[in-house]
Protein backbone atom coordinates (compact mmCIF):
# COMPACT_ATOMS: atom_id res chain seq x y z
CA UNK A 1 0.00 0.00 0.00
CA UNK A 2 1.56 3.76 -1.51
CA UNK A 3 1.39 6.00 0.93
CA UNK A 4 -1.28 8.53 -0.74
CA UNK A 5 -3.58 5.63 -0.16
CA UNK A 6 -2.47 5.03 3.07
CA UNK A 7 -3.45 8.77 3.86
CA UNK A 8 -6.46 8.38 2.14
CA UNK A 9 -7.48 5.89 4.11
CA UNK A 10 -6.53 7.78 7.44
CA UNK A 11 -8.66 10.59 6.27
CA UNK A 12 -11.80 8.59 5.36
CA UNK A 13 -11.34 6.56 8.77
CA UNK A 14 -10.76 9.74 10.55
CA UNK A 15 -13.35 11.68 9.25
CA UNK A 16 -16.11 8.96 9.85
CA UNK A 17 -14.81 8.89 13.19
CA UNK A 18 -15.59 12.60 14.03
CA UNK A 19 -19.11 12.14 12.21
CA UNK A 20 -20.62 9.67 14.24
CA UNK A 21 -19.10 10.45 17.50
CA UNK A 22 -16.69 7.49 17.86
CA UNK A 23 -13.64 7.13 19.94
CA UNK A 24 -12.21 3.66 19.23
CA UNK A 25 -12.94 0.52 16.69
CA UNK A 26 -16.70 0.60 16.77
CA UNK A 27 -17.75 1.13 12.65
CA UNK A 28 -21.45 -0.72 13.27
CA UNK A 29 -23.36 2.33 13.16
CA UNK A 30 -21.81 3.85 10.61
CA UNK A 31 -21.48 1.18 7.62
CA UNK A 32 -25.16 0.37 8.62
CA UNK A 33 -25.97 3.84 8.16
CA UNK A 34 -24.46 3.55 4.58
CA UNK A 35 -26.29 0.70 3.50
CA UNK A 36 -29.61 2.74 4.04
CA UNK A 37 -28.70 5.09 0.98
CA UNK A 38 -25.13 4.53 -0.06
CA UNK A 39 -22.32 1.92 -0.40
CA UNK A 40 -18.28 1.88 -0.47
CA UNK A 41 -17.21 0.97 -3.04
CA UNK A 42 -13.59 0.35 -3.92
CA UNK A 43 -11.65 1.64 -6.92
CA UNK A 44 -8.29 1.52 -7.93
CA UNK A 45 -7.50 1.01 -4.40
CA UNK A 46 -9.03 4.04 -2.89
CA UNK A 47 -12.43 3.95 -0.72
CA UNK A 48 -15.55 6.11 -2.57
CA UNK A 49 -19.26 6.70 -2.41
CA UNK A 50 -21.59 5.04 -4.51
CA UNK A 51 -25.43 4.91 -4.83
CA UNK A 52 -27.05 1.94 -3.39
CA UNK A 53 -28.94 -0.82 -5.55
CA UNK A 54 -31.65 -0.53 -3.10
CA UNK A 55 -32.70 -4.57 -2.92
CA UNK A 56 -35.78 -5.17 -1.83
CA UNK A 57 -36.44 -6.03 1.79
CA UNK A 58 -36.04 -9.62 2.86
CA UNK A 59 -38.45 -11.98 4.46
CA UNK A 60 -36.56 -14.78 5.24
CA UNK A 61 -37.57 -18.02 7.52
CA UNK A 62 -33.70 -18.58 7.98
CA UNK A 63 -33.17 -14.92 9.30
CA UNK A 64 -36.24 -15.14 12.03
CA UNK A 65 -35.05 -14.93 15.67
CA UNK A 66 -36.65 -16.81 18.64
CA UNK A 67 -37.50 -15.42 21.72
CA UNK A 68 -38.02 -17.24 25.45
CA UNK A 69 -39.17 -15.34 27.77
CA UNK A 70 -39.27 -17.43 31.13
CA UNK A 71 -40.78 -16.31 33.90
CA UNK A 72 -40.62 -17.16 37.40
CA UNK A 73 -42.85 -17.53 40.44
CA UNK A 74 -43.70 -14.12 41.19
CA UNK A 75 -43.85 -14.35 45.47
CA UNK A 76 -45.69 -11.01 45.98
CA UNK A 77 -48.21 -9.32 44.25
CA UNK A 78 -46.03 -6.43 43.29
CA UNK A 79 -43.43 -8.45 41.68
CA UNK A 80 -46.34 -10.28 40.11
CA UNK A 81 -47.34 -6.75 37.91
CA UNK A 82 -43.78 -6.21 36.82
CA UNK A 83 -43.28 -9.33 35.47
CA UNK A 84 -47.01 -9.18 33.63
CA UNK A 85 -45.31 -5.80 32.49
CA UNK A 86 -42.10 -7.22 31.04
CA UNK A 87 -43.82 -10.43 29.65
CA UNK A 88 -46.11 -7.83 27.57
CA UNK A 89 -42.79 -5.63 26.51
CA UNK A 90 -41.41 -8.62 25.06
CA UNK A 91 -44.68 -9.46 23.60
CA UNK A 92 -44.56 -6.55 21.54
CA UNK A 93 -41.18 -6.33 20.48
CA UNK A 94 -41.44 -9.49 19.30
CA UNK A 95 -44.24 -8.84 17.11
CA UNK A 96 -42.91 -5.73 16.09
CA UNK A 97 -39.42 -7.53 14.88
CA UNK A 98 -41.53 -10.14 13.68
CA UNK A 99 -40.04 -13.26 15.51
CA UNK A 100 -41.02 -16.08 16.84
CA UNK A 101 -41.55 -15.69 21.08
CA UNK A 102 -42.32 -18.35 23.28
CA UNK A 103 -43.67 -17.38 26.77
CA UNK A 104 -42.86 -20.14 29.65
CA UNK A 105 -44.66 -19.60 33.30
CA UNK A 106 -47.38 -17.23 32.28
CA UNK A 107 -49.67 -19.82 32.64
CA UNK A 108 -49.36 -22.91 34.93
CA UNK A 109 -49.52 -26.41 33.18
CA UNK A 110 -50.66 -29.44 34.44
CA UNK A 111 -48.61 -31.37 31.61
CA UNK A 112 -45.31 -30.55 32.48
CA UNK A 113 -43.53 -28.13 35.14
CA UNK A 114 -41.70 -24.80 33.89
CA UNK A 115 -38.68 -26.06 34.10
CA UNK A 116 -38.93 -29.24 31.76
CA UNK A 117 -40.95 -27.02 29.46
CA UNK A 118 -38.19 -24.89 29.23
CA UNK A 119 -35.81 -28.17 28.37
CA UNK A 120 -38.31 -29.55 26.19
CA UNK A 121 -38.70 -26.26 24.00
CA UNK A 122 -34.65 -26.00 23.56
CA UNK A 123 -34.29 -29.46 22.87
CA UNK A 124 -36.70 -28.60 19.71
CA UNK A 125 -34.76 -25.84 18.69
CA UNK A 126 -32.26 -25.83 16.01
CA UNK A 127 -28.99 -26.10 17.07
CA UNK A 128 -27.43 -24.22 14.02
CA UNK A 129 -27.57 -21.38 11.70
CA UNK A 130 -27.51 -17.63 10.86
CA UNK A 131 -31.22 -16.70 13.54
CA UNK A 132 -30.53 -15.59 16.59
CA UNK A 133 -31.92 -17.22 19.63
CA UNK A 134 -32.64 -15.08 22.77
CA UNK A 135 -33.22 -16.37 26.21
CA UNK A 136 -34.97 -13.78 28.77
CA UNK A 137 -34.99 -14.87 32.35
CA UNK A 138 -37.45 -12.95 34.54
CA UNK A 139 -38.47 -12.84 38.08
CA UNK A 140 -36.24 -13.49 41.16
CA UNK A 141 -32.94 -15.43 41.43
CA UNK A 142 -31.34 -16.89 44.15
CA UNK A 143 -27.11 -17.65 44.68
CA UNK A 144 -26.01 -20.07 47.64
CA UNK A 145 -22.81 -19.47 47.35
CA UNK A 146 -22.13 -22.40 44.62
CA UNK A 147 -24.95 -22.47 42.45
CA UNK A 148 -27.22 -19.86 40.84
CA UNK A 149 -30.77 -20.30 39.96
CA UNK A 150 -33.95 -18.90 38.88
CA UNK A 151 -36.81 -19.89 40.99
CA UNK A 152 -39.53 -21.17 38.74
CA UNK A 153 -42.82 -22.76 39.64
CA UNK A 154 -42.13 -26.11 40.70
CA UNK A 155 -38.06 -27.23 40.08
CA UNK A 156 -36.00 -24.31 39.71
CA UNK A 157 -33.65 -23.67 37.16
CA UNK A 158 -30.02 -23.70 37.47
CA UNK A 159 -27.22 -22.10 35.14
CA UNK A 160 -25.74 -25.35 35.61
CA UNK A 161 -28.53 -26.95 34.06
CA UNK A 162 -29.25 -24.29 31.49
CA UNK A 163 -25.70 -24.13 30.37
CA UNK A 164 -25.56 -27.66 29.57
CA UNK A 165 -29.11 -27.14 27.63
CA UNK A 166 -26.96 -24.71 25.63
CA UNK A 167 -24.21 -26.72 24.96
CA UNK A 168 -24.73 -28.13 21.37
CA UNK A 169 -26.21 -24.54 20.08
CA UNK A 170 -23.53 -22.97 17.49
CA UNK A 171 -26.25 -20.41 16.16
CA UNK A 172 -26.44 -16.96 17.64
CA UNK A 173 -27.35 -16.69 21.56
CA UNK A 174 -28.30 -13.95 23.92
CA UNK A 175 -28.92 -15.07 26.98
CA UNK A 176 -30.66 -12.00 29.41
CA UNK A 177 -31.08 -12.50 33.11
CA UNK A 178 -32.61 -10.31 34.37
CA UNK A 179 -33.42 -11.86 37.93
CA UNK A 180 -31.37 -10.89 41.52
CA UNK A 181 -28.30 -12.91 41.92
CA UNK A 182 -27.82 -13.27 38.41
CA UNK A 183 -24.10 -12.52 37.70
CA UNK A 184 -23.22 -16.62 38.43
CA UNK A 185 -25.53 -17.12 35.26
CA UNK A 186 -23.38 -14.86 33.04
CA UNK A 187 -19.99 -16.65 34.50
CA UNK A 188 -21.47 -20.01 33.84
CA UNK A 189 -22.94 -19.31 30.57
CA UNK A 190 -20.53 -17.20 28.92
CA UNK A 191 -19.08 -18.60 25.81
CA UNK A 192 -17.56 -17.47 22.40
CA UNK A 193 -20.35 -16.41 20.22
CA UNK A 194 -22.78 -15.71 22.64
CA UNK A 195 -24.11 -12.47 24.11
CA UNK A 196 -24.86 -12.59 27.77
CA UNK A 197 -26.36 -10.01 30.16
CA UNK A 198 -27.32 -9.88 33.94
CA UNK A 199 -28.49 -7.50 36.16
CA UNK A 200 -26.01 -8.05 38.81
CA UNK A 201 -22.60 -7.92 39.12
CA UNK A 202 -22.07 -10.72 41.90
CA UNK A 203 -24.48 -13.61 43.20
CA UNK A 204 -24.89 -11.62 46.60
CA UNK A 205 -27.12 -8.57 45.04
CA UNK A 206 -30.51 -10.37 45.80
CA UNK A 207 -32.92 -8.43 45.80
CA UNK A 208 -35.47 -7.76 43.28
CA UNK A 209 -34.68 -6.09 40.28
CA UNK A 210 -35.50 -2.54 37.99
CA UNK A 211 -33.62 -3.53 35.24
CA UNK A 212 -34.99 -6.11 33.36
CA UNK A 213 -38.07 -3.49 32.90
CA UNK A 214 -36.19 -1.07 31.75
CA UNK A 215 -34.45 -3.00 29.08
CA UNK A 216 -37.51 -4.37 27.63
CA UNK A 217 -39.04 -0.84 27.41
CA UNK A 218 -35.60 0.03 25.46
CA UNK A 219 -35.64 -2.11 22.92
CA UNK A 220 -38.36 -0.42 21.12
CA UNK A 221 -37.37 3.20 22.04
CA UNK A 222 -35.81 5.42 19.89
CA UNK A 223 -34.42 7.22 22.34
CA UNK A 224 -31.74 4.35 23.17
CA UNK A 225 -30.15 4.39 19.36
CA UNK A 226 -26.93 5.94 20.45
CA UNK A 227 -25.28 5.92 17.09
CA UNK A 228 -28.55 6.88 15.26
CA UNK A 229 -28.46 4.03 12.72
CA UNK A 230 -32.22 3.51 12.83
CA UNK A 231 -32.25 -0.01 14.73
CA UNK A 232 -31.11 -0.69 18.46
CA UNK A 233 -28.86 -3.25 19.19
CA UNK A 234 -28.52 -5.39 22.64
CA UNK A 235 -25.49 -3.42 23.80
CA UNK A 236 -27.72 -0.56 23.07
CA UNK A 237 -30.61 -1.49 25.48
CA UNK A 238 -28.18 -2.61 28.24
CA UNK A 239 -26.53 0.53 28.18
CA UNK A 240 -30.24 2.25 28.34
CA UNK A 241 -31.32 0.39 30.91
CA UNK A 242 -28.41 0.33 32.98
CA UNK A 243 -28.49 3.86 33.00
CA UNK A 244 -32.55 4.19 33.67
CA UNK A 245 -32.02 2.23 36.48
CA UNK A 246 -29.15 3.95 37.96
CA UNK A 247 -31.23 7.18 37.67
CA UNK A 248 -34.35 4.85 39.70
CA UNK A 249 -31.76 4.61 42.89
CA UNK A 250 -30.35 8.15 42.75
CA UNK A 251 -34.44 9.70 42.42
CA UNK A 252 -35.39 7.42 45.02
CA UNK A 253 -32.47 8.10 47.61
CA UNK A 254 -31.36 4.59 47.71
CA UNK A 255 -28.21 2.42 47.54
CA UNK A 256 -28.08 0.38 44.51
CA UNK A 257 -28.49 -2.94 44.71
CA UNK A 258 -27.89 -4.17 41.20
CA UNK A 259 -25.03 -3.33 38.73
CA UNK A 260 -25.77 -4.72 34.97
CA UNK A 261 -22.99 -6.30 33.53
CA UNK A 262 -22.22 -7.51 29.97
CA UNK A 263 -20.07 -10.35 28.49
CA UNK A 264 -20.02 -10.77 24.66
CA UNK A 265 -16.10 -11.83 23.97
CA UNK A 266 -16.79 -15.42 26.29
CA UNK A 267 -14.18 -14.74 28.85
CA UNK A 268 -16.96 -14.49 31.44
CA UNK A 269 -15.74 -11.63 33.40
CA UNK A 270 -18.63 -9.06 31.87
CA UNK A 271 -18.51 -4.72 31.32
CA UNK A 272 -20.31 -2.64 32.95
CA UNK A 273 -22.28 0.28 31.57
CA UNK A 274 -20.35 3.14 32.89
CA UNK A 275 -17.40 1.75 30.99
CA UNK A 276 -18.85 3.00 27.51
CA UNK A 277 -18.91 6.07 26.24
CA UNK A 278 -21.44 5.72 23.45
CA UNK A 279 -21.33 2.07 22.32
CA UNK A 280 -17.98 1.90 22.89
CA UNK A 281 -15.70 0.18 25.78
CA UNK A 282 -13.32 2.66 26.78
CA UNK A 283 -11.77 1.66 29.87
CA UNK A 284 -9.82 -1.91 30.46
CA UNK A 285 -9.50 -4.13 33.77
CA UNK A 286 -6.12 -4.31 35.36
CA UNK A 287 -5.34 -7.10 33.58
CA UNK A 288 -5.86 -6.12 30.60
CA UNK A 289 -9.01 -8.47 29.94
CA UNK A 290 -10.78 -8.23 26.07
CA UNK A 291 -13.63 -5.13 25.77
CA UNK A 292 -17.12 -6.28 25.56
CA UNK A 293 -19.75 -4.79 23.29
CA UNK A 294 -18.77 -5.32 20.09
CA UNK A 295 -20.81 -8.57 19.80
CA UNK A 296 -23.61 -7.25 21.80
CA UNK A 297 -23.86 -4.19 18.89
CA UNK A 298 -24.41 -6.83 16.55
CA UNK A 299 -27.87 -8.25 17.85
CA UNK A 300 -30.45 -6.84 17.02
CA UNK A 301 -34.63 -7.67 17.33
CA UNK A 302 -36.29 -4.74 15.18
CA UNK A 303 -33.99 -4.78 11.87
CA UNK A 304 -33.71 -1.21 10.22
CA UNK A 305 -35.02 -1.71 6.78
CA UNK A 306 -31.15 -1.03 5.31
CA UNK A 307 -30.30 -3.90 7.62
CA UNK A 308 -33.19 -5.93 6.56
CA UNK A 309 -31.83 -6.06 2.41
CA UNK A 310 -28.76 -8.12 3.71
CA UNK A 311 -28.85 -11.79 3.25
CA UNK A 312 -28.74 -13.62 6.56
CA UNK A 313 -25.09 -14.66 4.93
CA UNK A 314 -23.63 -11.22 4.18
CA UNK A 315 -24.61 -9.75 7.49
CA UNK A 316 -22.77 -12.92 8.88
CA UNK A 317 -19.73 -11.47 6.88
CA UNK A 318 -20.21 -7.45 7.95
CA UNK A 319 -20.55 -8.99 11.29
CA UNK A 320 -17.28 -11.09 11.16
CA UNK A 321 -15.80 -8.25 9.29
CA UNK A 322 -16.29 -5.69 12.17
CA UNK A 323 -15.08 -7.42 14.63
CA UNK A 324 -12.20 -7.89 12.76
CA UNK A 325 -11.74 -4.11 12.62
CA UNK A 326 -12.52 -3.67 16.34
CA UNK A 327 -9.68 -6.70 17.15
CA UNK A 328 -7.12 -4.58 14.89
CA UNK A 329 -7.76 -1.34 16.40
CA UNK A 330 -7.27 -2.95 20.29
CA UNK A 331 -3.41 -4.18 18.55
CA UNK A 332 -2.95 -0.27 17.35
CA UNK A 333 -0.17 0.59 19.46
CA UNK A 334 1.21 -2.44 19.30
CA UNK A 335 1.51 -2.51 15.43
CA UNK A 336 3.57 0.25 12.59
CA UNK A 337 1.79 2.45 11.19
CA UNK A 338 2.70 0.80 7.90
CA UNK A 339 1.22 -2.76 9.03
CA UNK A 340 -1.87 -0.84 10.69
CA UNK A 341 -3.29 1.01 7.85
CA UNK A 342 -2.26 -1.86 5.65
CA UNK A 343 -4.24 -4.08 7.68
CA UNK A 344 -6.91 -1.41 8.17
CA UNK A 345 -7.70 -1.08 4.13
CA UNK A 346 -7.51 -4.70 3.50
CA UNK A 347 -10.51 -5.13 5.64
CA UNK A 348 -12.81 -1.99 4.74
CA UNK A 349 -12.26 -3.02 1.29
CA UNK A 350 -13.43 -6.66 1.96
CA UNK A 351 -16.47 -4.73 4.23
CA UNK A 352 -17.09 -2.42 0.55
CA UNK A 353 -17.25 -5.90 -1.10
CA UNK A 354 -19.82 -7.39 1.13
CA UNK A 355 -22.17 -4.22 0.52
CA UNK A 356 -21.63 -3.98 -3.12
CA UNK A 357 -22.96 -7.82 -3.41
CA UNK A 358 -26.71 -7.98 -5.43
Amino acid sequence: MNMGNRKNVRREVEYFRARRGCVSARWAGFWRGLCGGVVLLAAGGKLVLGASSEPAARDDLRDRSSVFVVAGAPGEADFASDITVQIEAWRKVCAQAGVRSVVIGEVTSALASDHDLLRDALAAESKTGLAELWIILIGHGTFDGKEAKLNLRGPDLTATELASWLKSFSRPLAIIDTTSASAPFLNRLAAPGRVIVSATRSGNEQNYTRFGKYLAEALPDPKSDLDKDGQISLLESFLSAAHRTEEFYKTEGRLATEHALLDDNGDGLGTPADWFRGVIAIKRSKDGAALDGVRAHQFHLVRSAAEQQLSPERRGQRDRLEQLIAALREKKEKLSEEKYFGALEKLLLELAAVYRQS
